[in-house]
């Protein structure tokens, strides 16, 4: 097993407080901080603060406002209920005193099926090996492969495509950090897929004010973020300067690993919001 991942590493500053590395170079290409990136740091503050004793089970949540690389941000744990099997956190992340996010984060122990099933995973997908290499957003050192094609689910936009890790971690909680940074970037520009002879994702920050308010995932199987995983991804809706959309997550053989949702913001800005068009 590899280290965990530097980005993933947290540096406990006070009773159930945890101040989280914010990296150099933006995932973005601004400076303001990646949602997918809060939502891995959180479930790790979560993981840290029950010892590991538990898995995530599932994270809500909400941004208030965005942040900045230039400063530390932290992450407070308030243990809301820690049970022998099941347990829950609040988790709220604030930078210069400022609060950025807040989740609510559900944990809980592994028991033995009493049952199982779930749903079947999309048929007649290629597999990873036979696809290239794609620049959709992942965690550093993941890599992507999108199955072409403007595919669709009940007359919307939808994507698939294959992510794994480049090696494997030993800590449950950071497998499920890396996977929920690959769902938190692409629905905004999926949901403007049928409309780009009107919006165009490029737009987004200059004369179109984007953004993600809120992302929900629930994990309902352990998986290794090192073997290839399906993310299969819909915008769902796109209506009132609003985009939801939702998603799921299997492994090759066809088992579902994690569901995901999320509410976003798309709407023509009032005036540029790009700094250079401004001066």
């Amino acid at each position: 097993m590899t280290d965990q991942p530097e980005i993933l590493r947290l540096s406990e500053v006070g009773e159930h407080q945890y101040e989280v590395f914010q990296p150099s170079t933006s995932a973005e290409g601004r400076d303001v901080v990646f949602s997918g990136q809060l939502l891995a740091q959180m479930i790790m503050a979560a993981d840290a603060d029950a010892g590991g004793a538990k898995d995530v089970r599932s994270v809500h949540a909400i941004f208030a406002r965005s942040g900045t690389y230039t400063k530390p941000i932290v992450m407070e744990v308030d243990a809301m209920h820690a049970g022998r099997t099941w347990g829950s956190d609040t988790v709220t992340a604030t930078q210069d005193g400022r609060l950025l996010s807040r989740s609510l984060i559900l944990m809980n122990t592994i028991d033995p099926d009493l049952m199982r099933h779930g749903p079947q995973m999309p048929e007649g997908v290629p597999t990873a090996d036979s696809l290239a290499p794609s620049n959709i957003q992942v965690f550093p050192g993941g890599e992507m492969r999108s199955i072409e094609g403007n595919h669709e689910r009940n007359g919307v936009p939808m994507q698939m495509a294959w992510h794994r890790f480049s090696e494997p971690l030993e800590s449950q909680a950071a497998n499920q950090a890396i996977l929920t940074w690959a769902t938190c970037g692409n629905i905004i520009g999926l949901a403007m897929r049928p409309h780009r002879d009107q919006v165009q994702i490029s737009d987004a920050h200059r004369t179109i004010s984007t953004g993600v308010i809120a992302h929900t995932i629930h994990f309902v199987n352990r998986f290794d973020i090192s073997d290839w995983l399906l993310v299969v991804t819909a915008a769902d809706s796109a209506a009132g300067g609003r985009i939801y959309g939702s998603g799921a997550i299997y492994t090759a053989d066809g088992q579902m690993v994690a569901v995901f949702h999320q509410d976003a913001m798309a709407k023509a800005a009032e005036a540029s919001l790009d700094p250079l068009k401004s001066m």
